[in-house]
């Protein structure tokens, strides 16, 4: 790798890291934007052109770019997929950096892994993509610039009922804290009763099955960490996000759970600047399982 590359991905890491440290500074979490002042509903961010969603840090870049712009989508495009569909970026615009990060292995480390019979050793790398929401281009078929129209939080109970009956957890109804216990694998929430709302039971459920989910059985998270220490505040950090990953996906605006935990969150960033890149990551993996158990595809 040369250095230019090294420098590219190490700033990269900065600054998105120096962005949710300021956004956590200030009281606020980048992955429960304020969605009912917001222009355009609460959903994944995804590419209007190809459909793919965005996943990992890229969607808590996304949401607070759509909060601050004032959009009233969740759709982007690079500028060149403006064009190719027909429209273009309007002058003056500025696009919103996200990143796509990945694994590869040269060619010759593949040859002489072969020789020296051994596993190929892998190269991470990190590469800048400029977007663009819709809502800052012009000319664009009117398929990729309408209003979606969202399901009412209320309309999307059964599924998040149907979603914690298919994932088949150990999920207790009753007492009265919400937590996972990894030691003996079970989900406990306090009955619906106890909440002022009903569709926050529904938020903390997505919370615990998102702690569920890295049991070793199925994401393999390390979930060893004592309360206070820094592997009990990374796993609660994986958990918030992928709630508010499933959430979102489910037309569900997030909440926070655990705002106490701030000053641990701001710690772990702070000590290390691809933290919130490994927890986003995570995160979306664990929305992903939970959401593979909706009744359909969302």
């Amino acid at each position: 790798m040369d250095n230019r590359t090294k420098t590219n991905r190490q700033t990269l890491y900065a600054e998105v890291t120096s962005r949710v440290i300021a956004e956590l500074e200030a009281g606020r979490l980048p992955w429960v934007q304020p969605w009912d002042s917001a222009a355009c509903g609460c959903t994944m961010p995804h590419n209007a052109g190809t459909g793919r969603r965005y996943s990992g840090v890229n969607v808590l870049i996304l949401w607070a770019a759509v909060i601050e712009g004032g959009y009233s989508s969740q759709r982007w495009l690079t500028y060149r997929q403006a064009q190719v569909a027909g429209g273009n970026v309007r002058r003056g615009e500025r696009g919103t950096v996200v990143c796509y990060a990945d694994r590869f292995t040269p060619k010759d480390e593949e040859a002489r892994a072969q020789d020296e019979d051994r596993d190929a050793r892998q190269i991470a790398f990190l590469k800048r993509f400029t977007v663009f929401n819709v809502d800052q281009c012009e000319g664009l078929p009117e398929a990729l610039t309408s209003a979606p129209d969202l399901p009412a939080e209320v309309d999307m109970i059964p599924s998040v009922q149907a979603l914690i009956r298919a994932s088949g957890a150990d999920f207790r109804i009753g007492g009265g804290e919400a937590f996972y216990a990894p030691g003996a694998d079970f989900v406990a929430v306090p009955p619906p009763a106890a909440f002022d709302e009903r569709i926050n039971w529904y938020r903390t459920a997505l919370h615990e099955l998102g702690h569920w989910t890295g049991h070793s059985s199925r994401l393999d998270r390390n979930q060893r960490g004592k309360f206070g220490s820094a592997d009990y505040a990374r796993e609660e950090l994986v958990a918030e996000m992928a709630s508010a990953f499933a959430c979102a996906s489910l037309s569900i605006q997030p909440t926070v759970r655990h705002a106490d935990y701030i000053a641990s969150w701001l710690a772990v960033l702070r000590e290390d600047e691809k933290a919130i890149f490994r927890a986003a990551s995570a995160a979306s993996k664990a929305a992903d399982y939970l959401l593979a158990f909706a009744p359909e595809a969302v």
